[in-house]
């Protein structure tokens, strides 16, 4: 893992940024390279769905809203709707899943969990930080989601 370290030239005012590797070998990175750093990540949720619908899409905006501001981009957010959970919570037996994909900084990550943490309406959450392989795997279900919602498209268009 790369540790960075910034130089400023004391001349020229001139900023950059050293990665040096476990070698000790340093890469030279570009002014900002370092801030614009984010990760891909996905958040599962539950929702209580004893509260009302307007309720729970408030609390979906919620969250979107605190990933937004706080210097994170939604990627999706993939409401799966009211579930039987597969073991009580909170002596809860329903509960309103709720899958969001963004990418953000890491620093975000244990702000929002403890977001999450505090507010009683949310059952459970897990946030995953996606690594390439992954996030290969969701472009290429993306994709293969969009051509199958293409070809029922294309043969009602046929069958006209």
């Amino acid at each position: 893992m790369p540790y960075f370290v910034s130089l400023y030239h004391p001349c020229s005012g001139a900023q950059s940024h050293i990665a040096v590797d476990r070698r000790g070998i340093a890469h030279h990175h570009p002014k900002g390279y370092m801030a614009s750093n984010k990760n891909t990540y996905e958040l599962t949720y539950i929702v209580n769905s004893v509260i009302s619908d307007e309720q729970v899409k408030d609390m979906v905006s919620r969250v979107t809203t605190f990933v937004t501001e706080n210097g994170g981009d939604i990627i999706e957010v993939d409401e799966w709707g009211a579930r039987r959970l597969a073991f009580p919570i909170q002596k809860k037996r329903n509960g309103y899943y709720v899958n969001m994909y963004f990418t953000a900084p890491g620093e975000l990550i244990p702000r929002l969990e403890r977001t999450l943490e505090i507010d009683d309406n949310i059952l459970r959450y897990l946030s995953l930080r996606m690594d390439p392989k992954m996030v290969r795997h969701y472009e290429a279900s993306k994709t293969k989601r969009a051509a199958e919602a293409e070809a029922p498209e294309a043969e009602t268009e046929e069958a006209e």
